[in-house]
């Protein structure tokens, strides 16, 4: 008896009646194949069941349509070695396959399966070997033969080869392994796994194996007209479409199926039909939600580079730029009246570490520039020093270089990336010992211009910089700390001035920045109101240049008398609530 894998739901079975002679079988006409065997020659297959495996291979080559336009066939035999008896270019007639069949000496060795696999795939079915080239669509076939376990890996190679587009036929004979025969083979397994009982039973399962290669090719030829999949079926074949498509009355095309059009789809905008079903849509200037199907109007704000100045406010579908109190929108719509008032001696401190990388720091440049764009720039006015840092302190430019906020923001964007560690303590240090002197253009301590300092920096300094953020703010300067990404608060908060809130500030992301610019602004002159902090207009500097000017003065005059701290503190206290009271 012989079967097909027992698993299979149709067991293939000899009975006598099929091993009573038939008629001749037709020959396979339905389109051209590539077809190689390889056929197992190891020192268990003895010579007379060899003799019937030769059988077996003429008995299918006799009922295929063979020639150099039609199919052709190749023959491979394998044991601890790989033997080419002839490819699919060498003959196009059944005569001389036949006769080359015959003259097969088998080599008697040990079962490399998986390395005749390897064989055919990489040779047997090279278009150098006589494989039609694969854009033609002619299937190639490979029918292994084999009646024992391979002692090598098949698996692996099985799969390469069927990803490579070689449909495998596994047939085993009497001792042959079906674990092996089903991870070579392809899917689906119950028509591409056999197994015979025995040698003498193969010729009569070579003639019904006849049938499958004559049914496999009814799409090969390409002209069946299937626009998406064709099946073959015995004879004949059909058309099938893609999931999500259904086939037209002409049984050849496909038509999406239109999700949608069902109506139960709740969206609140558009639906989309997709192959896999639906999804929506919102109009232009709205978000989709969590819910997949309500939409919002979307904050263009934090979407687009709006270009405010000073802030920007979310209209349905669109945005706006407004100004703070006492200034007017300029006419380009984004722009703010400057202020004239508030003269400064500003430094700004740079991060140039690793971290920060290239093009983030193209942003930090950018980012200095929209506060330059803040100020009246002039020798008279407010001048601007910019320093870099990261392992070492580099002085960009001092305040007395530039005159004009054209030419600052032109050096700006000449500054070159340093790169390498986080100094900021040193940072602070150089800006305190050189930045702020007269020799670098800081006018002097009885001018009463303020001195401000803005550190940016992304991550941890890699020193303290608790000594000379303290000498910074005792010597007058009034410090802003601007953190991104992985800058740590506590530096930045050790770095700020007093009240700490208003100055220091944090963005999650470089390019989320701009809101940093108007907290800047928006801080150099705090007055606090009854109950909540009140945001003065940056013009009206006067209480912040008198404080400074007052304290800069007490404290020159505790300094020469040796009064101690805490007598120095009460007196500034003291100043501090004069001043408020006069306001």
């Amino acid at each position: 008896m012989m079967k097909l894998l027992p698993v299979a739901p149709l067991l293939l079975l000899l009975t006598a009646l099929e091993a009573r002679p038939k008629p001749a079988a037709l020959k396979c006409r339905t389109g051209p194949l590539d077809i190689v065997f390889v056929i197992d020659s190891s020192r268990s297959v003895r010579p007379f069941e060899f003799e019937t495996m030769r059988r077996f291979m003429m008995d299918i080559i006799g009922s295929l349509d063979v020639g150099p336009n039609a199919t052709r066939v190749g023959v491979i035999q394998y044991s601890s070695q790989v033997q080419n008896i002839f490819s699919l270019k060498t003959f196009f007639t059944r005569a001389d396959m036949e006769k080359a069949i015959n003259s097969i000496v088998p080599l008697a060795q040990g079962t490399m399966t998986g390395l005749a696999i390897q064989y055919a795939m990489n040779v047997a079915f090279t278009t150098q070997e006589g494989a039609r080239p694969l854009h033609k669509k002619i299937p190639r076939i490979a029918i292994i033969v084999t009646d024992g376990r391979p002692q090598d890996r098949v698996t692996e190679v099985a799969t390469q080869a069927r990803n490579a587009g070689i449909e495998i036929y596994a047939v085993g004979i009497q001792r042959a392994d079906m674990n092996s025969l089903r991870a070579m083979a392809s899917p689906p397994l119950e028509e591409h796994v056999f197994l015979v009982e025995s040698f003498e039973l193969i010729q009569q399962f070579g003639k019904q194996f006849q049938d499958k290669l004559c049914a496999i090719d009814a799409c090969a030829d390409g002209r069946h007209g299937c626009q998406h999949q064709c099946v073959s079926t015995r004879g004949s074949y059909s058309c099938r479409c893609r999931v999500g498509y259904y086939l037209n009355q002409d049984k050849r095309t496909c038509s999406m199926i239109d999700y949608c059009s069902f109506g139960n789809h709740s969206c609140q905008h558009e639906c989309v039909s997709i192959p896999s079903g639906h999804y929506c849509r919102c109009r232009s200037g709205f978000t989709l939600q969590p819910d997949g199907r309500s939409c919002r109007a979307t904050d263009l704000c934090n979407g687009v580079d709006h270009g405010c100045e000073f802030k920007c406010v979310s209209t349905e579908g669109s945005y706006r730029c407004v100004c703070p109190e006492g200034q007017q929108l300029q006419a380009d719509g984004k722009a703010c009246s400057k202020c004239g008032a508030g003269h400064v001696d500003l430094v700004m401190v740079i991060d140039g570490s690793k971290s920060v990388r290239p093009q983030n720091f193209e942003l930090v440049k950018q980012f200095v520039n929209r506060i330059v764009d803040l100020l009246e720039v002039s020798p008279h006015a407010t001048r601007v020093g910019l320093v870099q840092y990261s392992s070492r302190v580099r002085t960009e430019f001092p305040l007395n270089k530039y005159h004009s906020a054209d030419e600052i923001k032109k050096a700006v964007m000449e500054v070159e990336y340093m790169e390498k560690g986080t100094m900021t303590g040193l940072a602070l240090k150089h800006m305190v010992e050189h930045s702020f002197s007269e020799l670098e253009g800081a006018r002097p301590l009885s001018h009463n211009i303020p001195r401000i300092g803005l550190v940016f920096t992304d991550g941890r300094s890699q020193d303290d910089i608790s000594e000379w953020a303290r000498r910074a703010k005792e010597s007058g300067i009034v410090m802003f700390a601007v953190g991104v990404g992985k800058a740590v608060e506590e530096e930045l908060r050790a770095i700020a001035s007093e009240p700490v809130e208003q100055h220091f500030s944090y963005s999650a992301d470089f390019t989320t920045m701009t809101h940093l610019v108007e907290n800047f602004k928006l801080n150099i002159c705090p007055e606090e109101g009854k109950g909540e902090m009140e945001i003065r207009s940056p013009c009206e500097c006067e209480a912040l240049v008198q404080f400074q000017t007052n304290t800069v003065a007490i404290l020159q005059s505790l300094t020469e008398k040796n009064i101690p701290l805490a007598q120095m503190t009460a007196r500034l206290e003291d100043l501090e609530k004069q001043i408020a009271n006069k306001k």
